[in-house]
């Protein structure tokens, strides 16, 4: 309780009186891209982030009837504040402050600038896609700016002391965050130049060398006084071994474990979600940590190996660097949930607090599915990362998506509501965004502040992305919500679980608690099933596209639809009118007579077309319109005799259905050529 009281009494006089002014150099704020244990601080009344999206301004909250109203708009490529003659006002922020991130999905040749503390010139002019393509100072180390599986971040801070605007030219792209921090107002900061002092770049190289090589060893260094306490056991059934039982005034610094005798993919999930983990400090009655070994560490299922700065899997075994500090005991316990005896090594590693322990709130990370979520007019769409009471700063969150159709999982907003906020200081464009990368890809990426370590392949199956919020974590003083907005329902089945990392001060609400072994494995099939093929198909996305005379042929996944499509794909052809026609190249291995079937996608937007072959007519037209997109089935078009090499299907479009939306679409899943 000393502690408690203690640290209550620091934050109400920290509200109630007046304090020092705070003072950062510009190496301060390099500092903070790396520094762990800032974090784990009381958080500073007057210290605020938010950020701005180009998300789509159609979604509102009416104050009058508290409803949010458009809040699935999904238009969230180009929102702005306004225009000002023939520019486009992104941002506009009141200082003091740090712009901590960029990202942008297409950043193209129009040009982006930051003008800081109302001068007439910009100190940032640049294209926008100069932004991230290392060569403009100092936006020119890896860690900081770089391409994460399509989506291009930028972690350099810009800070400014009294106001930043930002303003950007036609064809600038599509997308942006800008996410930052806003301070008191007698704060001291420096005003950003690209023009930075030896000692800043000396700093700033210091950064990427710990973001860089450096990840995988506590960003800190050896700390004086540190110890460590290891354990190992072949943990059996129902069984806890406890790792450490740490007495004083001090704070877990590195925690790594490691478990053995796991031979294939199938026991590293099982192991990964059955063992868990689980720290108490200060004799409290609920844990502050407790989550799935492997989630905890930052992805699921199994072990997938990637390094971050505060978390990561690697062949030695998992680790962490999450700053913990408490005041008289830390409890570090691993418990098997799961029916094998698992063979476990682990570590902590502890030192001494730097400062009063009345200073630092307490480290909570949990696991949850579907947990608390919003239930006010209009919020359906939201799924809840974390909700909490207190003071304290959200920190980063591990995402485990379950997408067994495959096709995109997300277009999900993320969105913060900080200390009772009705409408979000942080809305964002799209989940990937979030998580630093793009149009849905899923190639894996691996950096120290972001990540997707496993993706299945194409969403299909499982996702693992995450984020930490280092720079731009999020301090709260009441209350702190983070949603991100979930498009598909679990029924689909599309299925979310999330561990969620923050630090809250003594006296706050954690209100998760730990889930059985049940709820954490029985929700998935660990192998996705295979996707439906057309026996002998010829797949329609395949085929080569030898003439369009109008609008766009290209590939379009479709398991987000109900029904079934042979490899969940088709080739989509767009923005055709009547009278136009797609040619595809049709590969006949053997000359013969063959029957041609074919199956097609249907949709309120698609049309009626006329299909040849080799000039031949192939049946009469076939209307594509239906109220909801499905597939036609397959459909007999006629028997031809074929010349082996490769023959011209056209598609030429003659007009739609009278109850369709006039888009003139077309989509083609598979041909097939059945010999007699």
């Amino acid at each position: 309780m000393r502690w408690r009281a203690i640290a209550a009494a620091l934050l109400l006089g920290a509200v109630t009186t007046n304090v020092r002014a705070d003072s950062y150099t510009y190496k301060d704020l390099i500092k903070q891209l790396t520094d762990l244990e800032s974090l784990a601080l009381a958080p500073k009344p007057g210290i605020k982030c938010a950020q701005w999206s180009s998300y789509d301004r159609a979604s509102r909250y009416d104050a009058a009837t508290g409803e949010y109203i458009g809040w699935d708009a999904n238009g969230d490529g180009h929102g702005i504040i306004r225009r000002e003659g023939d520019k486009q006002v992104f941002a506009e922020i009141e200082g003091p402050g740090v712009i901590w991130r960029i990202w942008s999905a297409a950043p193209q040749e129009g040009r982006v600038r930051i003008y800081l503390d109302g001068a007439a010139d910009a100190q940032v002019d640049l294209k926008f896609n100069q932004y991230f393509d290392n060569t403009q100072w100092p936006f020119v180390h890896q860690p900081l700016v770089h391409d994460a599986s399509s989506g291009k971040n930028l972690y350099v801070p810009i800070p400014f002391r009294k106001s930043c605007k930002i303003v950007a030219d036609d064809k600038w792209g599509a997308y942006f965050h800008f996410t930052y921090a806003t301070y008191p107002k007698d704060t001291v900061l420096p005003v950003f130049t690209r023009n930075l002092k030896p000692d800043e770049l000396e700093a700033l190289e210091a950064a990427n060398a710990t973001l860089t090589q450096g990840l995988g060893s506590d960003p800190a260094g050896v700390r004086p006084g540190q110890r460590t306490v290891r354990a190992s056991a072949s943990l059996r059934p129902g069984k806890t071994l406890t790792v450490a039982r740490l007495k004083g005034e001090r704070a877990i610094t590195c925690l790594r474990v490691k478990v053995n005798g796991l031979n294939d993919r199938a026991a590293e999930t099982l192991a990964m979600r059955q063992l868990a983990l689980r720290i108490t400090f200060d004799g409290e009655s609920e844990p502050s940590v407790w989550a799935p070994l492997g989630d905890f560490f930052g992805t699921a299922p199994g072990i997938n190996l990637y390094k971050s700065l505060p978390l990561g899997m690697t062949e030695d075994g998992c680790y962490s660097f999450w700053y913990m500090p408490f005041a008289r005991e830390a409890v570090v316990e691993i418990v098997n949930d799961g029916d094998a005896a698992r063979r476990v090594r682990a570590e902590v590693t502890h030192a001494p607090l730097t400062r009063p322990a009345g200073e630092y709130a307490r480290f909570h990370a949990k696991w949850h599915r579907d947990a608390f979520n919003p239930t006010e007019k209009g919020r359906g769409i939201e799924w809840t990362v974390v909700t909490t009471e207190g003071a304290g700063r959200f920190v980063g969150v591990n995402l485990h998506v379950w997408n067994p159709r495959g096709g995109w999982w997300g277009e999900g907003d993320e969105m913060f509501y900080v200390d009772g906020e009705k409408f979000p200081s942080t809305f964002g464009t799209g989940s990937e965004d979030y998580f630093g990368y793009a149009w849905c890809n899923p190639a894996r990426f691996y950096n120290a502040y972001h990540n997707q370590p496993f993706n299945s392949g194409n969403n299909r199956g499982h996702a693992s992305v995450n984020r930490w919020h280092i720079g731009d974590n999020v301090p709260f003083l009441r209350s702190f919500v983070g949603t991100i907005e979930k498009y598909f329902p679990n029924n689909r089945p599309t299925l979310y679980a999330a561990t969620a990392y923050w630090y809250l001060m003594p006296g706050g609400k954690d209100p998760y608690t730990p889930y059985p072994v049940s709820e954490r494995l029985g929700y998935f099939d660990p192998n996705p099933p295979e996707p439906f093929v057309a026996k002998g198909a010829i797949e329609g996305e395949e085929m080569k596209v030898l003439a369009c005379t109008r609008g766009n042929a290209v590939r379009q996944e479709l398991n987000s639809f109900e029904g079934e499509w042979s490899r969940g794909a088709q080739v989509w052809w767009t923005e055709g009118k009547p009278g136009d026609k797609l040619t595809l190249a049709l590969p006949v291995a053997k000359a013969g007579r063959y029957t041609v079937k074919a199956q097609f996608t249907k949709a309120i937007d698609y049309g009626i077309v006329q299909l040849w072959l080799d000039g031949k007519k192939l049946g009469d037209p076939i209307d594509l319109f239906n109220t909801a997109v499905v597939p036609s089935g397959e459909i007999t078009l006629g028997t031809l005799d074929l010349e082996a090499g490769e023959r011209q299907l056209v598609a030429e479009i003659v007009g739609t259905n009278e109850k369709a939306v006039v888009k003139y679409m077309f989509g083609l899943d598979y041909i097939k050529l059945v010999a007699p």
